[in-house]
């Protein structure tokens, strides 16, 4: 966990708001910007980044001193899942403290080496493996997911805050599912409302990361194994997952200069 510079959770305040999708794709688009990346599905009751990341079913991580286990590497990340030890048809009907030692298991027991970032697929809502994530590891801030509907961003701001309540930074927000082009006749329409990815991020005063389409492509490809940073790597879609990365990296900066600058007391000289 010490060669790791930059672990961040990607979350979401409820699901289905294309929070994994993000997640794989903006950690495809670090890597290609010349990052050393790692990829850590917390999501202990539904992984999913074996399916999107076209993991066979028979592929297991392999053990090293007994103890340790080695990260599967593909697409050029060093990834690892529930989705790898246990079958896809197995649930996990665990309480809450048998699933907070599985994310501990996985993050702190993972050989992970040295990275550049660590991207943390957190599961929806605000609830145990959030908690014992932010007890474990020392984040350097998260990403909050959602789509511009009403019911999406009252749970969002319920992430953030839960994030602020323990004292971890907010990089930013990525809109998802911003708008839908129809591919007959490419009129634009804001399903899911408009704007509201800007709302929340102006009311916390944090940037937009990225606002991504509700684009048929995007899940096709995921579905398929082979997300849309690797499928389509000069596409338009890809470019807003680049950006994406940019912008997260400088968010990081600005982070860090806040933090050292309020890291030091001021100093007063008086004659008293």
């Amino acid at each position: 966990m010490n060669e790791i510079k930059h672990i961040i959770a990607i979350a979401s305040g409820k699901g289905g708001v294309g929070k994994s999708t993000t997640a794989v794709n903006l950690a495809l688009a670090l890597k290609a910007q010349g990052a050393k990346v790692g990829l850590l599905d917390a999501d202990i009751y539904g992984p999913s980044q074996q399916l999107m990341l076209g993991i066979a079913d028979d592929v297991k991580p392999e053990q090293q001193g007994g103890q340790f286990l080695l990260p599967i590497d593909v697409h050029g990340l060093l990834t690892m899942s529930m989705g790898y030890l246990v079958n896809e048809r197995t649930p996990m009907v665990w309480r809450g403290p048998m699933a907070g030692g599985a994310l501990t298991q996985m993050l702190e027991q993972t050989l992970w080496g040295p990275l550049d970032y660590l991207i943390i697929d957190m599961p929806p809502g605000t609830g145990d493996i959030h908690l014992t994530l932010t007890q474990k590891a020392t984040l350097a801030g998260a990403v909050i997911v959602t789509t511009p509907q009403d019911i999406a961003l009252m749970d969002a701001q319920k992430g953030i805050e839960m994030f602020r309540k323990v004292d971890v930074p907010i990089l930013g927000v990525i809109e998802n599912m911003a708008v839908h082009v129809c591919s007959e006749c490419g009129h634009a329409e804001h399903i899911f409302g408009a704007h509201g990815g800007e709302r929340i991020a102006a009311d916390y005063g944090v940037n937009v990361l990225g606002s991504l389409p509700l684009a048929l492509s995007i899940r096709e490809q995921t579905d398929s194994g082979t997300p849309t940073v690797v499928a389509e790597p000069d596409s338009a879609i890809t470019a807003v997952y680049l950006e994406a990365a940019k912008a997260l990296g400088l968010a990081l900066q600005e982070t860090a200069a806040d933090s050292s600058v309020q890291s030091f007391p001021e100093i007063t000289i008086s004659d008293d």
